[in-house]
C-alpha cells in the first residue's frame, strides 16, 4: 500500500487497520451506538489507541453494561490516576449485525504506555481488590457475561 511506509503497528499496516476501525467507529455510530467516557482527557495526547471488542452474551447485554460501569471503570479510573493511559471510552451497540456490543477504546501516550496497559490494569484490580478469591470470582462473573471478539492496536492519526 502506498503512503504506509513505517506505519506498521503489530503486524498490519497501521494505516489500513486505522481505516477499518475508523469505518467500525463510524458504522457503531450510525446504528445508534452509545457510549461512556471514563475520563475528560483529551485523545490529543495520545498517539495510539488498545481498542477491546466485547460481546455480551445472550440476553446479558444489559448485565455486562452494568458490570463495565459498576467493576471495570473503577479499576480503569485507579489504573489512569497512576498514568497508565491518557482516556478510555465504551461504545455499545444493540445492532444484532455487529459482531461486538462493547467496544472499549483505550487512547495510549506511546508504545510504553501500551506495553504496560495489561499489567496496570491488572494491578489496579489488584489495589481495589485484594482478596485473590473474590477477584478469581469477578473474573469467573465476567467470563460468564461476555466473549471477547478481537482487539488492535492502531495509530491515531492527526
Amino acid at each position: 500500500m502506498t503512503g504506509c511506509k513505517g506505519a506498521r503497528v503489530h503486524g498490519c499496516t497501521g494505516m489500513r487497520l486505522v481505516f477499518t476501525v475508523s469505518l467500525i467507529t463510524i458504522a457503531a455510530c450510525a446504528t445508534g451506538a452509545s457510549q461512556a467516557n471514563t475520563s475528560a482527557a483529551p485523545a490529543a495526547a495520545g498517539t495510539l489507541a488498545q481498542i477491546y471488542y466485547w460481546r455480551a452474551k445472550p440476553g446479558k447485554f444489559d448485565e455486562y453494561t452494568r458490570y463495565v460501569h459498576d467493576v471495570a471503570e473503577p479499576i480503569d479510573h485507579e489504573a489512569q490516576r497512576r498514568d497508565a493511559f491518557v482516556s478510555v471510552t465504551t461504545y455499545m451497540t444493540r445492532d444484532t449485525v455487529s459482531s461486538w456490543t462493547h467496544m472499549r477504546v483505550f487512547i495510549l501516550r506511546d508504545s510504553a504506555q501500551l506495553r504496560a496497559l495489561s499489567g496496570a490494569l491488572d494491578s489496579a484490580g489488584m489495589r481495589l481488590e485484594p482478596d485473590s478469591v473474590k477477584r478469581r470470582e469477578r473474573g469467573t462473573y465476567a467470563a460468564g457475561l461476555r466473549d471477547r471478539v478481537g482487539a488492535a492496536t492502531v495509530a491515531i492519526l492527526r
